[in-house]
This record gives C-alpha cells, sequence and structure tokens, in this order.
C-alpha cells in the first residue's frame, strides 16, 4: 500500500477557506463524507488529540491523525491553505499543507503506521520543493507525491 494509491483526487481539497486549526480540521472530517454523528465524534477526537499535543510537524506541514470507530478503514484527506492557518507547529510557522489520517482502533495497526510514516516521508519532500504552491489540481498533486515516493 502506496501513499499515492489511497490518497485519491476527490479527497484532496487545495482551496481550504479555514483561518483557524478547528477550522480545518472541521474543512477535513467534512471531506471524509460521513454521518453527522459520526463527523461530531471524529472532530472532537480530534480535538482532544491536538490538545494533547499539536500535529504540525513544521516546514508548514500538519498530520492530525487519530484512530476512531467511525471509519472501518485507513482513510486520508488531504488540505491545502494558500495562506496557512496557525497550528501550533514546532517551528511556530503557519501550516500549509494538512494530511488527515483517521485508523480503525482495531484491526492491523501496522497500516496506519505505515501510512504516518510514508506521509512523514514524503511530507519532508513536498514542504522543500517549489511545485507545491503551484499545483492547480488534485491529482498533479498526487503525482508529486508519487514522484517522492520513489
Amino acid at each position: 500500500m502506496s501513499l499515492s494509491d489511497i490518497v485519491l483526487p476527490k479527497k484532496v481539497d487545495l482551496n481550504l477557506k479555514a483561518k483557524t486549526k478547528e477550522e480545518v480540521l472541521e474543512e477535513l472530517v467534512k471531506m471524509l463524507r460521513l454521518s453527522p454523528p459520526a463527523s461530531k465524534s471524529l472532530l472532537a477526537t480530534l480535538l482532544t488529540r491536538e490538545y494533547l499535543g499539536s500535529t504540525g510537524v513544521g516546514d508548514g506541514i500538519a498530520i492530525p491523525h487519530c484512530r476512531s470507530l467511525v471509519v472501518s478503514r485507513v482513510r486520508v484527506v488531504v488540505g491545502r491553505s494558500k495562506t496557512g492557518v496557525p497550528f501550533k507547529s514546532i517551528d511556530r510557522k503557519r501550516a500549509k499543507l494538512f494530511f488527515l489520517v483517521v485508523a480503525p482502533p482495531v484491526g492491523d495497526p501496522s497500516d496506519y503506521l505505515i501510512v504516518l510514516g510514508q506521509i512523514a516521508q514524503v511530507s519532508k519532500k513536498l514542504a522543500k520543493d517549489r511545485r507545491l504552491s503551484k499545483i492547480e489540481t488534485p491529482q498533479e498533486l498526487i503525482d508529486l507525491i508519487k514522484e517522492f515516493e520513489k
């Protein structure tokens, strides 16, 4: 399983409108197209996770993640904010690219860890690549991810 295989064009939003961390999480959760109660539960879990420690990893990247009963398999959505959002990142810079990862609490834990690891590796390369800010379509982002997976 590679990251580029599970990031689908319909699960990428290159024009997030959010101005706050909470709004970013709301937009990303909405992309999962869960029922309203499931979305509310997932958002609460993500906010609790953020309260424990920010998932802003620096260099303009945030990887909010959690385990939740609202999904039956690992799900990933990606969002980009052109202006960036304060995310309490370790380098105190605004986050512009967000990878939301949600996995079920049961099942093979390695899937979740593999996806997080792949995102961490690819995001380091994405953060340094000037093409990221010029990408206009979800497929262009996926193609760039594929390039960095090699």
